[in-house]
Order: structure tokens, then sequence, then C-alpha cells
């Protein structure tokens, strides 16, 4: 079966200054609410100290005599003695219970805020880095798409962006927040026990040893279950888009045995990564109850001895409680920090990879309209170096004039169409177009004067009228309704019911291939282009239709320079000129007519030809 993506989602550090740098430079445009939420966490993180030692107090008001309260009690006390409010009795509790609502609600409120502006944040920095990355696609190379499948860089703009949300929202703010916590625990039960509360962080150095297991372990999983994904996900994506070819040869069971595979696989890894999480949670569970119990055996004979109360043994279990659960989150936060780093890697990578076909720094202005005039000097072009594709190729196209080409395949045809676009620089000779280096040119500006119309039909979700002004609302309305009747489109116009409103699926989906064809076709006579080029443009249709196409050919491209791409010498015999190229090299040029007496290449593939279609007849 077909192959899979590189394992090179198994690359990302754990932890990149540099990369974290950058990362945050994201959320510069939003220091605002990054700002916010931090004040905020730290508010909400002081309500949170409040709820234990109210709690203890309202304890010691209740089992011990007046006079006698210490540590949290005490300072509960003094307190409210400084707000004027009761510190004894039934109003005492009354006021402290009201302290403890005040601190719940403050709690939320402060709660509330932190999310509703970490998630603006996010939500932010994930549609600047969408826009950009997408942005950053549509200049790259076309070399980008050759050697990067689509299903990777889809990856790139959702799942990536995603981890790195999650960083921003629920990640780093909230690690923050822990941090906090734990530190302001750490400092009031120092300020209520020293001896406690060295006994009751105490677990604190078995946990910091599981912890590091677990997250060395759960590091190596993590990256194992993320290529294992991969594999899934392009697994499916080819076989779903090439289903129609795998029933047609019966391979449902072969692909479903390579699924199962693949599948097996993911499940695998998973179970591996299950695993550590299996032994971490309950190991943190019984290192915080051995801490607990350790409070209350310390802390329960300092309660008989008279040296503690109880309200300040509560306050230690609470706080215990709640010191223990953020240590627990942060291998949580820990494998978001993995993700983001992993995520923000690939992206930066991504994003710093520079287009090879650039703007030049003083780009020459685009004549308007272009003469037409086409001259290839000496072209030479490799995909990889050392692997010539072209070889010295020379040909002049004057204005107006259509040229050819012709070859079998692999001979360099549709690389010469991808030089004059400059979808790719040459790296010998010189491209010329009105007597001026294509280099020389912006390449957005230079290509908005060329139609296209490719063996591969690709219309996007519309209506026939958007496909055809390629969405341009510029676009009068009359001049896509002429271009589709020149192409030969008005029959199926006047039999749908909609017409030109007719919208479309994904890939042109209720149109045949010849209909599909002569949209695109549609397409590029709209612009009312100077050069127009047509690659392999009627490969795919049967004849009836590829006559409707070259009758239009015929009439609307007078004027126009055109290239004609073609494996069917039907569709070039009336072409001013032929190129016959043969690895590399421009082997003959000439007529038709001309060619066919040489008796040479031309005439050796036209022969062939008729004889196919006399066999097939």
């Amino acid at each position: 079966m077909a192959g899979h993506l590189p394992e090179d989602e198994a690359q990302g550090r754990g932890f990149d200054r540099g990369l974290l740098r950058r990362l945050f430079t994201l959320a510069l445009p939003y220091k605002g609410y990054a700002g916010g939420a931090l004040l905020v966490l730290f508010l909400e993180s002081a309500a949170q100290l409040a709820g234990p030692l109210l709690t203890g107090a309202a304890i010691d008001l209740v089992f011990t005599p007046r006079g006698e309260a210490a540590g949290g009690a005490a300072f509960v006390a003094r307190l409210l003695a400084s707000l004027g409010l009761p510190v004894s009795g039934l109003r005492g509790l009354d006021a402290i219970a009201g302290l403890y609502l005040l601190s719940v609600l403050a709690n939320f409120g402060f709660m509330f805020l932190m999310v509703e502006w970490t998630s603006r944040m996010g939500q932010g920095v994930m549609y600047d880095l969408r826009t950009r990355i997408f942005g950053h696609l549509q200049r790259a190379d076309v070399a980008l798409y050759d050697r990067t499948p689509v299903g990777r860089l889809m990856t790139r703009l959702t799942t990536d962006v995603d981890a790195l949300n999650e960083l921003f929202t629920s990640g780093f703010v909230s690690l923050l927040g822990d941090l906090a916590v734990l530190f302001g625990i750490v400092g009031v039960l120092y300020a209520l026990d020293p001896t406690l509360a060295t006994i009751t962080l105490a677990v604190l150095v078995p946990m910091a040893l599981v912890t590091n297991w677990f997250r060395k372990g759960a590091r190596d999983t993590y990256r194992k279950v993320r290529v294992r994904i991969a594999k899934v996900n392009s697994f499916l994506q080819e076989h779903l888009s090439g289903i129609a070819v795998v029933q047609l040869f019966r391979r449902e069971a072969p692909a479903q045995d390579a699924f199962r595979e693949v599948n097996d696989e993911h499940r695998q890894a998973n179970l591996e990564s299950i695993f550590y999480y299996a032994v971490f949670y309950p190991a943190l569970d019984f290192l915080s109850a051995v801490g607990m119990a350790a409070i209350l055996w310390w802390g329960g004979g300092e309660v008989i001895r008279g040296t503690m109360t109880i309200g300040a043994v509560v306050t230690f279990l609470q706080y215990s409680k709640r010191f223990y659960r953020p240590l627990m989150d942060l291998s949580e936060k820990y494998n978001i920090l993995q993700a983001a780093m992993a995520s923000s890697e690939r992206i930066f990578q991504l994003l710093d990879e520079t287009p090879a076909i650039a703007v030049p720094p003083s780009p020459r202005p685009v004549p308007r309209p272009l003469r037409g005039e086409i001259d290839f000097d000496g072209v030479r072009f490799s995909y990889v170096p050392g692997e010539e594709v072209l070889k010295g190729v020379s040909f002049r196209a004057a204005p107006g004039e259509t040229i050819a080409l012709v070859g079998a395949t692999g001979s360099g045809k549709s690389t010469i169409v991808s030089l004059l676009l400059r979808f790719y620089d040459v790296t010998g000779g010189a491209v010329r177009v009105d007597g001026h280096d294509v280099r020389s040119f912006a390449p957005t500006e230079f290509r908005d004067g060329f139609g296209i119309v490719l063996q591969d039909t690709f219309l996007f979700t519309g209506t026939i009228a958007e496909n055809v002004a390629f969405f341009d609302p510029s676009m009068p309305r009359e001049t896509v309704e002429c271009a589709c009747r020149d192409v030969g489109l008005g029959p199926l116009l006047d039999r749908l019911p909609d017409g030109l409103d007719t919208r479309l699926t994904e890939r042109g989906g209720g149109l045949s291939v010849g209909e599909k064809q002569l949209v695109s076709f549609a397409r590029a006579l709209a612009r009312d282009p100077r050069i127009l080029i047509l690659d392999e443009a009627t490969s795919s249709v049967d004849p009836e239709t590829e006559a409707v196409i070259e009758k239009a050919v015929d009439r609307l491209l007078s004027g126009r320079t055109s290239v004609v791409v073609a494996h069917r010498l039907s569709t070039i015999v009336r072409a001013d000129r032929i190129l016959v190229l043969s690895h590399g090299e421009v082997r003959e040029s000439g007529t038709h007519a001309e060619l066919l007496a040489k008796g040479g290449l031309y005439a050796r593939l036209y022969a062939l030809q008729l004889k196919d279609r006399e066999a097939a007849a």
C-alpha cells in the first residue's frame, strides 16, 4: 500500500528558551489581556488562601476559650477587630462566614476575568498565527507543495496552532497560578507552625522523584503517540481520497489489514503512555495521603498536649489538599508545554522558510498590457542538483503567436510553463517576457497578465459564476457570462435551473470532467489575458467536448500569445510553431506540415497516435 508521512513528528524539544521567547512575542499585541490576567491571577490565588484560614478560625472560635486563640485564628480575630466586626460568639461566626462567602465570590470573579482574558488572548494569537501561516503558504514557492504533503501543512494550521492556544489559555497562566498558590501556602504554613510545615512538605522529595520519572517516560511515549497518530491521519487521508481506486481494484481487505496495523501501533503507543499515568497519579495520591496522615499524627499530638488548636490542624489539612493538587496538575502543564514546544518548532520552521522566488529589491513595473513576447534563451533547469530537466532550451514566441510543446512524459513541457510563470527560477540562461527577464518583476503582479488552464481542473465550493470570476466581485457578470458562452458552456447554463448561480460542491462535484474543464477555460478567458497557457487542457475530455474547446480556441486566441502543452496532437496541429522536446532538449521545431515532411520524432509520434485512434475505432 502507499507510504506514510516521515516520522518527523517525533521531533521537538521539551524546553527551549529561544522558542519560548519567540512564542511569547506572539502575545505582545494582547499584552493588556496578559497583564490583566496576571493581576487577577495573583488576586485569585490570595482569595484561595483565605478559605482554610477562615475555616480554622471558625473552629477555634467554637472550641477554644476566648483569649487563647493563636496562629491563623488570632490573625483572623485581629482582622475582624480592625474591620469593627465581632470576634466571639454567634456574631463572630456570622462575621467569619461572611468573610468566607466574600472570598468565594472574589475567587469566582477573579477566575471569570482570568479565563475571559486568557481566552481572548489565546484566540487572538490563534487568529493572528493562522492568518500569518496562510499568508505565508500563499506566498510560498510551488516547490514547497511538491515536497510537502498537504495533510502536513493542514496540521500546522490546525493541530499545531491549537497546541499553542492551549499553552496561552490553560497552560502558562495556570502554571503561574499554581506556583503562586504553592508559594503562598508554604509561607502561610511556616507562619502558622514551622515544625508541622516541615512535616507537611517532607513528602515533596519522593513526589519530585516520581514526577521526574513520569516526566521522562511520558515525554517519550507522548512523542511516540504523535508519530503514530500522524501515520493514522496520513493513511486515512490517502485512502479515503482514493477510495474509488481501492474499490475498483478490490483492495478493501488489504487496505483494512494495513489500517488495522497502523491503528494498532497507535493503540500500543497510547497503552504505553497510560502505564505512566496509571502509576503517577495513584503514587501522588498515596504520598499526599501519607502527608495528611503525618499532619494528623503530629498535629493531633500537639492538640492533646495543648500546644496547638484543632482549628490549626484543620487549616493544615485543608492547605495540604490545596498544595498537593497543583503538584499533580504540573504533569499536565508539562505535557502542554511539551506539545507547544514541538508545535512551535514546526510552525516557526515553516514560517522561517524563505521563498526562493522572491520580489526583487527594486521590481520592474509590469507593462500594462503585456505585448506577449516570450523568449527562452539557453534555459537550463534542475529540480535536483546535478539532474538537469532542461538542457539549454531556446525559442521565441512573437506576440499573438501560438507555440505548441510536444513530447513524451518527462521531456520538460510542464517545466517550461512553470519557468515562464516563475514558479521556479532558471539555473542557467534566462526567460524573458516583452524583452525583460521575468526575475526582474514582482511575481504576483507579473502573473496577473497570464491565463492558464491546467489538466487537473480545480473548482471551489461556490457558484459557477463565482468560480469563473474566481470570487472577484469587481468582475462584471456580463463578462462572466460572455466567457462561459464563448467556450461552449451555453447549453449547460441553459439546462441548469439556476444557470450561472448553480452551486458547485467541493472540486466541482455535479459537473462532468469536460464541463469542469470548460469552466476552468472560461475562468482563464474572462480576464482577457495577453498570454494564455493550456497545459494538457483537453487530455481528459471526450472528443465532442474537445471539439467545443478547439472551436473556442480558434475564435478567441487571435491576438494572444499562447503556449499549448498536449499529448494529444490533434489539439495543436494548427499551432503557428510546434516544439518537439525530448530529454530536456528541443529536438525539432516547425509547423505541423513541416514536421510531418521531415519524418522525424514528431512524425513518428503523430503516426502512433493515428494508429492508436484507428485501432480504437
